[in-house]
């Protein structure tokens, strides 16, 4: 299975040593939240630039806050001082307590904000040019766009039926965060596929993001889990995917256990229809030792099942 990890890092230097490593231990891709290094796509230009095929993605870039011909010749100029394929456009119209609240903008209708946005991104990614008059988003580039060197994926963070199959149509898939196989299975694949079969699109992609602990104490993997996922709480549309999956919180959905177990639900998460996994280590234990012995065991694992996918596609 093509396994990825949430990118980041505390310096420039310590983004770029990450991205080496993960390429070299075998992971696919890494995955950057919009607030990494105050922006991703410095990060991400940076990365690219010290590796050699390693997939680098937002997870996802705010639609909200960026006008989309902004946006899309921000994306080229990361993609172009990358110097190689390789990064892929995940974007998002975030929450509206981020959107109303810290962006002080109205989260009125983020359905059609999104899907127009996601139109006039894609002509510009696509054909270097877009004539788009919306009642939420207008652009006429008119020659301002840049060149991409290579295509440029675009993904949704979708979630629900309406995001899913504007997803569907004007997206190459989707980039997921705590949907578990249920949810993939049953809420998410059957409306994107419908959507993009449809509008005679490509077969979408699914990348599924969720913690990941491999520890045998389960209780206390949740319980870490839990910690770190405070603030899904507030945001309706996690609560539902969540519930979706079968769970009252994070730490219900989060793939937890020993390596034979872990690697069962990763293998359940394919498949129930996603494309690629995107793993967000969760540290485990009492103290640094503990917390840092934790990583390394649930590390190796992704590690050792990512390398066995690239070995058996060789």
């Amino acid at each position: 299975m093509r396994i990825g990890l949430t990118g980041g890092g505390s310096s420039v230097d310590s983004i770029v040593r990450q991205a080496q490593q993960a390429e070299a231990d075998g992971f696919s891709s890494l995955w950057y939240a919009s607030a990494v290094a105050g922006d991703p796509l410095v990060a991400m230009a940076l990365a690219g630039g010290a590796t050699a095929s390693i997939e680098l993605g937002t997870a996802v870039l705010q639609t909200y806050p960026c006008h989309p011909l902004l946006q899309a010749n921000r994306v080229v100029a990361a993609a172009n001082a990358m110097g190689r394929p390789g990064l892929t456009l995940g974007l998002g119209p975030s929450h509206r307590p981020i959107v109303e609240d810290v962006l002080g903008q109205s989260y009125a209708r983020p359905a059609r904000n999104t899907e127009e946005y996601l139109r006039i991104v894609g002509a510009l990614l696509r054909d270097g040019d877009a004539d788009f008059d919306g009642q939420e988003w207008s652009t006429h580039s008119n020659g301002r766009m840049a060149k991409s060197d290579h295509p440029i994926p675009v993904l949704l963070a979708a979630l629900s039926p309406r995001m899913l199959t504007i997803a569907g149509r004007y997206a190459d898939g989707v980039v997921l965060w705590m949907a578990a196989a249920p949810a993939i299975e049953e809420s998410i694949v059957p409306v994107l596929r419908a959507a993009a079969i449809a509008a005679g699109r490509p077969a979408p992609r699914v990348v599924a993001g969720l913690p990941v602990a491999v520890h045998d104490d389960l209780a206390a993997a949740r319980e870490a889990v839990a910690a770190t996922a405070t603030g899904y709480g507030a945001a309706t549309n996690f609560a539902r995917i969540i519930a979706s999956g079968g769970g009252a919180s994070a730490a219900d959905v989060a793939i937890v256990g020993d390596e034979a177990a872990v690697q069962g639900q990763l293998e359940r998460l394919i498949e129930a229809g996603a494309t690629d996994v995107w793993a967000q280590p969760v540290a485990v234990g009492q103290d640094r030792e503990q917390r840092r012995a934790s990583l390394q065991r649930t590390r190796t694992l992704l590690s050792a099942l990512a390398r066995a996918t690239d070995q058996s596609a060789g």
